[in-house]
């Protein structure tokens, strides 16, 4: 189906692109990218209603996340990455913090992307044993500079958010924040062009 709304580059191949079809192409990111935040907050949204067997569902788990990190008085990007750090869950069954860490990698400094990365080992310390693995797993990482940081993650913030008498923020109250945060790049290959665009 042809959008007729809108140009469209020339091109069948990339090897065949002009600087016309590359304007044109990047005209439409303009419009496009300032969006991502709400794309990234349609996608979370689905975790609403999936339990996977836990108290509450994996949505209400990620507001108590970010709720618990906000009223402790962390900085909005550490509270935008806790409410994101599980938004892998539903397409990534086994390796949700790889999804999570690639969606937030353009937008968090090292540290918060590296407890996004981790958080699922370091997590596992409260119930690995359970499953008959090892609950110390995240002691290869023991000497890693954000060690410390990802622990104290998962036992002030994710391992307690759990709780079905809890009173988390709604989503909506975050919103502003996911919007600011994961509107341009941080770190990209991309950035410089987002930057100007963003400029003009």
């Amino acid at each position: 189906m042809t959008d007729m709304t809108h140009d469209h580059a020339s091109f069948r191949s990339m090897i065949d692109g002009t600087q016309e079809d590359w304007d044109i192409i990047a005209r439409e990111q303009k419009e496009f990218a300032p969006q991502n935040g709400k794309r990234i907050l349609d996608h979370l949204k689905l975790l609403g209603g999936d339990y996977g067997g836990f108290p509450v569902d994996r949505l209400e788990h990620c507001l108590q996340t970010a709720t618990r990190a906000h009223r402790d008085g962390r900085d909005e990007e550490y509270v935008v990455m806790a409410l994101l750090h599980d938004i892998g869950d539903t397409l990534g069954a086994f390796n949700h913090p790889d999804v999570a860490a690639a969606i937030l990698k353009p937008f968090l400094s090292e540290e918060n992307l590296w407890i996004v990365q981790h958080h699922g080992i370091f997590q596992g310390h409260y119930f690995f044993h359970y499953l008959g693995l090892d609950r110390d797993m995240r002691d290869q990482f023991k000497d890693h500079p954000y060690y410390a940081a990802c622990a104290e993650f998962c036992e002030k913030y994710d391992a307690p958010a759990f709780d079905p008498d809890y009173e988390s923020e709604p989503l909506e109250f975050f919103e502003p924040m996911v919007m600011r945060l994961c509107s341009y790049p941080r770190t990209s290959i991309y950035k410089k062009v987002m930057v100007e665009e963003a400029a003009e």
